[in-house]
């Protein structure tokens, strides 16, 4: 079992009361002060201050978890990029900010320089993309090494509203998403007077937008804090007997990490790849030095007779997108699957005892 104090200044610092806090607004961040203070059993005062303070320590934003594939995101992919040249990054950054396919992409301090992570409306869209963003980076002769999200274990990359903006969804929905990505606390008065809507009737076309399967949950970001190292891993392995038990056992292991509600979540992104790779991972750690020793090192160990290959790095600078920082319960929302030869996918939530 894999254990450790996760003592850092930038978690300690934080009262289990504001920790609670944000684990309820990452949860639902439409979450109302009232009900708020009624779950935490303090004073509206007392939330309101809470919620300043986040706001401006945390840099706090209230978005969206929506379900891609319902609102019709069919291309969904993890791209490592390494470079053999020094990359100019404010370059980087003005390319694929003129795009709306790449939604998140930061630099890696590691094995390799830079992650994106990209989704779009259609298929030949994204292909013409990815093979042009290839030719612009050539002259830093990059390494592109693409990846399809077969199975999400847990996390999500926020939405641009430059893709938002292309879905193909009646207008209605689509701008009423818009608002919401943009800030999911919006009330429902604002809203209705930037949308020219009637409230009741905002209101229940919000009510059929949930219904439809849409939004998955209306959750934060938040700016990563200082002293903290966020990890990185992609990996390659050539599976064998044995594979189900391993995967089971790693699962287990990265769920124990969240035994005590932290500030922000230890794991935050853990998916199933098809294509380069066929894992990636993202996990909160004390330093680089932890996280190479709590998550490369330990990963390598538990999947060696599986022959893997680790690309890893810690989390530098942001070049486009938010990074999915929140305080979610690991345990209850992290999915497993069995692949069982000759059976549909099982999505599993074993016990942990």
């Amino acid at each position: 079992m894999v254990e450790y104090e996760f003592a850092s200044e930038f978690n300690e610092r934080w009262s289990p009361l504001a920790k609670r806090m944000l684990r309820l607004l990452s949860e639902d961040s439409r979450m109302s002060i009232t009900e708020l203070a009624s779950k935490l059993g303090v004073s509206r005062k007392t939330v309101g201050d809470k919620l300043k303070q986040a706001e401006r320590e945390l840099a706090v934003k209230y978005t969206l978890e929506l379900d891609e594939a319902a609102i019709g995101l069919v291309e969904p992919h993890i791209i490592l990029v390494k470079f053999t040249d020094k990359p100019d990054y404010d370059v980087i950054k003005k390319m694929l900010g003129s795009s709306y396919i790449p939604q998140v992409a930061v630099s890696i301090d590691g094995t390799y320089n830079m992650f994106i992570y990209a989704n779009a409306v259609d298929a030949g869209e994204y292909v013409y993309w990815d093979k042009t963003t290839q030719i612009m980076l050539s002259k830093y002769r990059a390494l592109w090494q693409p990846s399809d999200i077969a199975f999400r274990h847990l996390g999500f990359f926020p939405i641009r509203n430059a893709l938002l903006e292309k879905l193909k969804i009646p207008e209605t929905y689509k701008r009423i998403l818009l608002l919401l990505n943009e800030n999911a606390r919006m009330s429902i008065n604002e809203m209705s007077k930037r949308l020219g809507m009637r409230p009741n009737t905002l209101a229940y076309k919000l009510k059929k937008l949930l219904k439809m399967g849409y939004i998955k949950r209306f959750t934060i970001t938040m700016r990563t804090p200082q002293n903290i190292s966020m990890m990185t891993l992609f990996g390659k392995y050539i599976i064998g007997e044995g594979f189900e038990d391993d995967s089971m056992k790693m699962r287990k292991e990265v769920t124990f990490l969240d035994d005590k509600v932290p500030l922000i979540s230890r794991c935050l992104f853990s998916a199933q790849l098809i294509g380069s790779y066929d894992f990636f991972f993202v996990g909160v750690y004390d330093s680089a030095a932890v996280g190479m020793e709590r998550l490369v090192r330990y990963y390598k160990q538990r999947f060696r007779r599986h022959s893997v290959k680790v690309m890893h790095g810690t989390i530098g600078l942001p070049i486009i997108g938010d990074f999915p920082t929140r305080n979610l319960d690991v345990k209850a929302e992290f999915n497993m699957i069995r692949w069982l030869p000759g059976n549909i996918p099982k999505v599993e939530k074993p016990s942990l005892q």
